[in-house]
């Protein structure tokens, strides 16, 4: 409806500014424009006018360049407000109105454009050549992790070196906080384990977009709102064991990763293993829990919780939704996940996830 709204209101003011050019080249009369206007000035009417259009134009197709071309607009309009004070006055209503939406629209392309230079960076040149997964090589798992392997049926297929996904959810930053839909693309490397997940939520009228990044052993989560507010900023070690535990635990999505170099498995009993990950100078562990078919439940762990107080080590469960499993590229994941902190005083269930798509040992095209 907003949207619809803002629109109309562009075009509106587009045609507006159409009855100075046409005044000024004598092509109809408008008692509301009482001022003489030369005809080099009505060019400058007219070039209003168009940007304008071709702003809205833009707008509705949902392409994030529309503001630059909004911008040309209203500052020339507002020119000629200033010179026609007192036929056009008003029209300084339209453009204060254009200008709070062009602003957090131009935030959040230039956001996105750091993300863009961010994702560049992450995605390798080639797609590393992948074994193919064989049944001697998950021997040494423990028996529950194996069987695992075996559910997923990514014993006698290539090895997941690369994975692209596609997810819709919705998310809250309290506990008793509004859920927010939202729509993400992750990226996974293995033989260098890292990760790319950029999100896109909130209202339309108030974007939030997000990016958490996992490279060379390093974590960095940003999120803007309108890509000018700064929601969170965070990086350090905190961070990157953190994000390390993320890219543990999201294995689940390519399995074959358990067999990574830099992660050691731990039998607990017949339904759960400990895995460790170890990369550069960052440690993390969490417990996999499966079912007696070696679907997997859920993943347990201690990560950092940020708040007021400062980082604190709290429980962090994801919890997979037995009824959601799906083939990916001949491969068997679970597609719903709920992620939650136990806490002391109640759990906090903040995100929940759908994967749409995923492919594996394909880049996206650029």
């Amino acid at each position: 409806m907003l949207r619809t709204l803002f629109l109309l209101l562009l075009l509106a003011h587009s045609l507006i500014h159409l009855m100075g050019f046409a005044k000024a080249f004598e092509l109809a009369t408008f008692t509301q424009l009482s001022t003489p206007i030369s005809k080099p000035v009505g060019v400058f009417w007219l070039l209003t006018a168009l940007l304008l259009l071709i702003a809205a134009l833009l707008f509705f197709l949902k392409n994030d360049a529309w503001w630059m071309l909004a911008v040309g607009g209203i500052v020339l309009s507002q020119w000629l407000i200033f010179a026609y004070w007192h036929d056009a006055r008003y029209g300084t209503i339209a453009n204060v109105l254009i200008l709070l939406v062009l602003l957090p629209a131009a935030g959040t392309w230039q956001f996105k454009k750091q993300i863009a230079a961010d994702l560049h960076g992450f995605l390798p040149k080639v797609v590393p050549a992948a074994p193919v997964l064989t049944q001697a090589m998950v021997a040494g798992l423990p028996p529950i992790v194996q069987k695992w392997m075996e559910f997923s049926q990514v014993i006698g297929k290539p090895m997941q070196q690369f994975v692209s996904l596609h997810q819709t959810g919705q998310m809250r930053l309290k506990p008793n906080g509004k859920w927010t839909s939202l729509t993400a693309t992750q990226y996974f490397t293995v033989t260098n384990p890292g990760f790319i997940w950029m999100a896109d939520a909130g209202k339309p009228w108030m974007p939030m977009i997000a990016r958490d990044l996992y490279q060379e052993g390093k974590g960095h989560m940003l999120v803007k709102t309108m890509g000018l507010i700064t929601v969170a900023n965070a990086q350090g070690p905190t961070i990157d064991q953190g994000s390390m535990m993320r890219y543990l635990a999201e294995t689940c999505w390519f399995p074959s990763a358990a067999l990574s170099a830099f992660v050691n498995w731990e039998a607990i009993d017949s339904l759960h293993a400990k895995a460790t990950m170890r990369f550069g100078s960052v440690e993390a562990s969490g417990v996999f829990n499966f079912d007696a078919n070696g679907a997997l439940k859920s993943f347990d762990a201690l990560r950092y919780y940020s708040q007021k107080g400062g980082d604190t080590l709290e429980k962090w469960h994801i919890e997979n939704d037995m009824s959601s499993v799906r083939t990916f590229d001949g491969v068997v994941i679970p597609t719903k996940s709920v992620v939650s902190w136990q806490l002391k005083d109640g759990d906090f269930s903040w995100l929940e996830l759908e994967i749409t798509d995923l492919k594996f040992n394909e880049l996206p095209l650029q």
